[in-house]
């Protein structure tokens, strides 16, 4: 991956040691990026002493992204540590520690529950996006990348009404800006991953990852390295797309136990 050399990235939801945020964060880091990296707790600076490259600077901001000031206090403090942000990895979303995820089917599904769903997966990725995007077009360069999911745009399940449709329109979200940006040195792209194993992964979901054609789940650092590739020059002609990450589960039109048919 080439042009990440001192490149400045912020990357949010990045607190879990075994996530997809944390995971690209590192990526970038290994490749000389410089990073911001932020979570809704104080583990994010647990998860600073943990990147590659002791001679870079990089910094931690706890931040709640639900909150509307957040996004532009998260991009100021960044701008301040490190300078203008050429790379942004959104991945804050589907849960948040310390706050209870409710998920009904669709007729039970509540105003509050619905407005809250959005909210994280959809109006955070926004609020900082809009937030880094001003010095992106004065710079006329900057790489933002959104992890969506397969689910909602691709596949669902029952309870998943409001995640799905957030991720949906994180995609719709990503199209739109990509066409108002592509002249003016910027790309945006998503990346949907299937079932990833990471810290939060049920028995379930772990087994629905070994029934894709594949035959397990995918690690997050799989995903990161997707994300990495997106944020670098090297993919200065990608835009406007999502990249799906799920072993080829979304094309399997049988997706039980292997000897059941193959």
């Amino acid at each position: 991956m080439t042009g990440l050399e001192d490149r400045v990235a912020l990357v949010t939801g990045a607190g879990s040691a075994a996530g997809i945020g944390f995971a690209t964060a590192r990526i970038l880091a290994a490749q000389g990026a410089r990073l911001a990296i932020t979570s809704t707790t104080a583990r994010i600076f647990e998860r600073l002493e943990e990147l590659p490259g002791s001679g870079k600077c990089h910094i931690a901001v706890v931040a709640d992204l639900t909150e509307a000031e957040s996004a532009n206090r998260l991009v100021a403090e960044a701008r301040r540590g490190l300078g203008a942000i050429d790379i942004l990895v959104n991945n804050a979303g589907m849960t948040q520690t310390g706050r209870p995820d409710h998920s009904s089917l669709f007729h039970l599904t509540s105003d509050a529950e619905w407005a809250a769903k959005i909210e994280l997966n959809l109006t955070t990725a926004f609020r900082v996006t809009r937030a880094v995007l001003p010095d992106m077009m004065d710079l006329r360069y900057g790489r933002i990348v959104h992890i969506a999911s397969v689910t909602g745009p691709l596949v669902s399940n029952p309870h998943s009404t409001g995640y799905g449709t957030a991720k949906a329109g994180m995609v719709g979200m990503t199209r739109a800006l990509a066409m108002e940006v592509a002249d003016k040195g910027i790309t945006v792209n998503a990346v949907a991953p299937g079932w990833i194993a990471t810290a939060s992964s049920s028995k379930e979901e772990i087994t629905a990852g070994e029934n894709t054609p594949v035959g397990r789940p995918g690690t997050s650092e799989e995903v990161g390295h997707v994300a990495a590739f997106l944020a670098s020059e090297g993919a200065s002609y990608v835009t406007g797309q999502m990249i799906v990450v799920d072993g080829g589960n979304s094309i399997q039109e049988y997706k039980g136990p292997a000897e059941g048919y193959y």
